[in-house]
């Protein structure tokens, strides 16, 4: 191109006799090459030639021999789609990306809290105004070698506001001694209405812990429980005393019983598994820090990732996140403090 320029620049100052008898010869060699070479391959820059000369030549289809005018034309139209196919291209293909921050972040959280897992962790970046999926949030966790967390389904599925469940589990003390925990569930959203702890429990004891649970009429309409032993005639009046129908589950099925079984397993992983309890009075108040962070922080899958309290989502742009220990550091809340 650049000699094509340099030749027409030459050729202003050349005169005319010359021109003609120069375009007299190359007229004859095209001749010629028209007679050896039936199509001639043309590049892309030889293309932008004659786009450019049809535009500044009225006659430029004249001495066009090699090509046809309408191969000209396409060539236009085929340069002209390829322009605004590039200038239409976004700028970055694919997802976007995640900021690097976020990534530090979701590995901070797993480092920090061992016994979580992936949904654990996204629902806690959701309440950090981040939204990722689960699987994302995985692919950037620290790894880490250990089974993966058990799901569990249950058959309940209407009605879980008139629904409650109880059921026992024990702990082992610092001298070897057995403690005997009762808790009492509220199905709808996963709460801990009541709970306590006693080296002997009894049927008389039992009873007492169902009347201080459901005071003043809040008592739900059936009661899910196994079929213990220590659910005495005593607890079964108290039950029908406080108009509540009693449901037992079948003989070796904890699973109807999911809920409150998933709520005893819940407390032992990411609890008392990692304590060593001197006392009952120890276990009570390391229980109810637990159940401070599991109401008002901890995110649930079957809550769509809320907690059971409510919990508001913060945005990034309200400042860096924090974190405060919650049982010495087993867990953490993070919170976005303002700038």
């Amino acid at each position: 191109m650049l000699v094509i320029v340099l030749t027409f620049l030459h050729n202003l100052f050349r005169s005319r006799h010359d021109l003609l008898l120069e375009n007299l010869a190359l007229r004859q060699q095209i001749l010629v090459l028209e007679r050896q070479i039936k199509r001639p391959e043309f590049r892309d820059r030889d293309r932008a030639f004659w786009i450019v000369l049809s535009r500044f030549w009225t006659k430029w289809e004249n001495p066009l021999r090699l090509v046809r005018p309408q191969t000209v034309v396409s060539w236009h139209r085929y340069l002209w789609r390829k322009y605004w196919k590039r200038k239409s291209r976004p700028k970055e293909m694919g997802r976007p990306k995640i900021p690097s921050e976020v990534i530090k972040l979701i590995r901070r959280i797993s480092l920090e809290n061992q016994i979580w897992g992936a949904a654990h962790i996204q629902g806690e970046l959701m309440m950090l105004g981040h939204f990722l999926s689960v699987s994302t949030v995985a692919k950037y966790m620290v790894k880490r070698r250990g089974r993966p967390n058990q799901n569990w389904k249950t058959f309940i599925r209407n009605h879980l506001h008139e629904i409650g469940a109880i059921d026992f589990l024990t702990i082992p003390t610092i001298t070897f001694k057995t403690l005997y925990i009762f808790i009492v569930l509220s199905l709808d959203r996963r709460r801990v209405v009541h709970f306590h702890v006693t080296r002997h429990p009894t049927a008389d004891w039992t009873s007492l812990q169902l009347l201080q649970a459901f005071p003043f009429d809040s008592a739900p309409k059936y009661l899910i429980r196994d079929r213990d032993g220590i659910y005495g005639e005593e607890v079964l009046r108290t039950i029908d005393h406080l108009g509540i129908e009693d449901k037992p589950t079948s003989p070796h099925s904890p699973w109807q019983n999911g809920y409150c079984e998933r709520m005893v397993g819940t407390l032992k992983r990411e609890c008392l598994d990692h304590m060593i309890i001197f006392d009952e009075r120890h276990a009570r108040r390391i229980i109810r820090e637990f159940l401070e962070y599991y109401h008002k922080d901890r995110t649930h899958q079957g809550l769509d990732q809320e907690t059971p309290s409510g919990r508001e989502v913060e945005r990034p742009e309200i400042g860096p996140v924090k974190s405060r220990a919650v049982l010495g550091g087993l867990h953490h809340r993070y919170f976005r403090e303002a700038a």
